[in-house]
């Protein structure tokens, strides 16, 4: 679903002729600090989905840096220098997970002729199988995208299985705690929705129900007062409720996108309502009522602070926010909810 060209404005002034800037200053990019395979991949996912040919040239180089991040064997490098060289050695982290996703992105549904060059990568890196329960949640949304090739499946099988297991019981572990995890940690939307993601490759009514569960108790746990409280960087345990910070956006885009799902899945409205209150909490509608969205720009601002927003608009934050606009755009919600008469749009 195409968005207005303006709202990548901030985007392409982050973009350079090697990848996407990781930090900005403000809205300045901050070359110093180079680039990620992990904004690129979340960079070719965003720009594959709204399938805009002007688009393109941005897609292309994204596309570039996570298939340049895959080694033979199926790991993936993260750091890359602005001399084009990768700064660390290959693993199976996060980014490895979330390039995963975004060349199965653009393999299922990107451009014709990003399609062959984005499965190749993908492939190898099916290969390789990651420790961490975030990084398989991540291939897992990718290898859902193409559940007819038997690589994707079997990591689809794999991959629920670190994402939906317990960890070890603890003294925090309560009958009312329907979570996996001791805490709410980071990313959190993205285990229910890889469990929805599988279910429907997989044909598992099981998986559907588990990631509908876990998702609504995140919902229930991140609701405060009618607006999006969510976890911020310290985690937030059981019994924990109220604002605390800072408060990450790509806490919020994975809610959005998790809820889009569970919409698109059981047409029940509450998780339109879910997509809505993501898309409300970047236009101010938040435990500070400060805009985390730049509509003049389309960039997003990096945290949310009890007295206010960190002023720096970087990849991860700038991502998050048109992630989020696209996904209320597609669920049919508001694009931009009417702020409360005392939302601040500055500092």
């Amino acid at each position: 679903m195409t968005l207005p060209a303006l709202v990548f404005n901030h985007l392409r002034r982050l973009t350079d002729g090697v990848g996407l800037f990781e930090h900005a200053d403000g809205d300045v990019p901050r070359p110093e600090h180079a680039y990620c395979t992990d904004d690129a991949a979340r960079a070719l996912i965003l720009t594959c989905r709204v399938a805009d040919p002007e688009l393109d040239d941005l897609l292309e180089r994204y596309l570039s840096v996570v298939s340049a991040a895959v080694e033979p064997d199926g790991r993936c490098h993260n750091r890359l220098g602005l001399d084009a060289r990768w700064q660390d050695e290959a693993g199976s982290g996060d980014w490895w997970g979330r390039a995963v996703w975004g060349l199965g992105v653009a393999a299922a549904v990107g451009p014709e002729w990003a399609r062959e060059r984005a499965l190749a990568g993908f492939l190898t890196l099916l290969r390789e199988r990651s420790p961490w329960r975030r990084a398989m949640a991540y291939a897992a949304l990718g290898a859902a995208e193409l559940p007819h090739l038997r690589p994707a499946r079997e990591l689809l099988v794999d991959a629920t299985g670190v994402v939906a297991g317990r960890e070890l019981p603890t003294a925090a572990d309560k009958p009312e705690w329907r979570w996996p995890e001791p805490i709410l940690r980071y990313d959190n939307a993205r285990l229910p929705e890889a469990l929805l993601a599988a279910g429907t490759a997989l044909s598992r009514p099981d998986l559907h129900a588990a990631g509908l569960a876990q998702l609504g108790f995140l919902l229930e746990t991140q609701l405060l007062d009618g607006h999006l409280s969510v976890t911020p960087v310290g985690g937030r345990g059981p019994g924990e409720r109220g604002p605390a910070f800072d408060q990450q956006p790509i806490e919020v885009a994975g809610i959005a996108e998790a809820c889009g799902r569970a919409w698109a899945l059981t047409g029940d409205p509450v998780w339109q309502d879910g997509v809505r209150a993501a898309w409300a909490w970047f236009a101010g509608d938040n435990d500070s009522n400060i805009a985390m969205y730049d509509s003049n720009t389309g960039a997003g601002y990096d945290g949310l602070l009890a007295d206010g927003r960190n002023f720096n608009r970087g990849a991860e934050s700038t991502l998050a926010a048109l992630t989020t606009l696209h996904q209320a755009r597609t669920a049919g919600v508001d694009e931009c909810p009417q702020p409360s008469p005392t939302t601040r749009t500055s500092n």
